[in-house]
């Protein structure tokens, strides 16, 4: 629980961090990307972002191998309160009331996930079938690749009403939810006795290799979609797509049973349904104000 907690702490640094410093920067593409990495890399601001999102990939790991995919995904998603508090605080942004109200209905959905959890009899599982990784993975990172592309075809029409980012959100969650099956994957291989097996046996996996694929798509896909949309919506978005599909889909592939009591069923399963419907009403055009403050006053600390 405190991992999971320090995690969500991290992450949202790190997010608020790095959106705060590509404010202060050229506009980026991933039709650029070596131009994307170059002006990241001089930013000290998103170097400490990339930092803190890092130990949040730490301490991710712990959480992975203590707690049931669910459970963890639904403390995971209670972070979006602290990452909202410090966009309105950092970056000037502001949320509309209808996207404050599915804010609040995303995180009763979760509480309805982490109430169906009950201790000492939801397993934790430390390895799936590989066919069965890569049978749900691949087919989830070509389905975000095309949906970031459409996003971006959109985009580029002039006459568009300004968009919230809800398409990059779920184009770039569904990325991170592979990533974050990996996770779960590198946590299991790391129980195994002595460095040398734990080694080899990762590297025969699927995991490190779906981790650099996301890793590198994932970031260039982030930073050019957090520049041009509210940090205190878009990584909502992603965090809520990410979760629904670990859970789901992480919590089928790695074989960790649902709940048999109908009342715990009940709630996860409702929890998850809810989440989703949240997802789909969300505004997909931007009405809330922006932050008028000139990049060289948000670029100093």
């Amino acid at each position: 629980m405190a991992a999971a907690l320090l995690a969500n702490t991290l992450y949202s640094l790190g997010f608020v961090l790095e959106k705060r410093a590509l404010t202060s920067l050229p506009e980026v593409s991933i039709r650029q990307p070596a131009r994307l990495l170059r002006l990241v890399l001089g930013s000290p601001l998103w170097i400490g972002g990339s930092l803190a999102l890092a130990a949040g990939f730490a301490a991710q790991l712990v959480v992975y191998r203590t707690l049931p995919i669910a459970a963890a995904q639904g403390i995971f998603v209670s972070g979006l309160v602290l990452l909202v508090l410090l966009s309105a605080r950092l970056l000037g942004e502001e949320t509309s009331g209808r996207e404050r109200y599915a804010l609040g209905a995303i995180l009763l959905a979760l509480l309805m996930v982490v109430l169906s959890l009950r201790e000492g009899t939801d397993s934790v599982s430390q390895d799936a079938p590989y066919q069965l990784i890569l049978l749900v993975c691949v087919p989830s990172l070509a389905a975000g690749v095309w949906l970031y592309g459409s996003a971006e075809r959109r985009a580029r029409n002039r006459h568009r009403r300004p968009t919230t980012g809800v398409e990059y959100g779920v184009a770039v969650g569904l990325l991170y939810g592979v990533s974050s099956l990996a996770i779960k994957g590198v946590s299991g291989h790391l129980t195994t006795d002595g460095i040398g097996g734990a080694v080899l046996g990762l590297l025969s996996s699927p995991y490190p290799y779906l981790l650099l694929f996301t890793g590198v798509f994932g970031l260039v896909m982030s930073q050019a979609a957090l520049q041009r949309c509210r940090a205190s919506l878009i990584v909502p978005v992603c965090t809520t797509v990410t979760c629904l599909f670990t859970a789901v889909l992480g919590t089928l592939s790695f074989g960790e049973a649902l709940p048999h009591e109908p009342l715990r069923l009940a709630l996860r399963v409702a929890g998850t349904a809810l989440a989703v419907a949240v997802l789909l009403a969300m505004p997909k055009h931007d009405s809330a104000p922006q932050p008028t403050a000139p990049a060289e006053e948000l670029a100093s600390p």
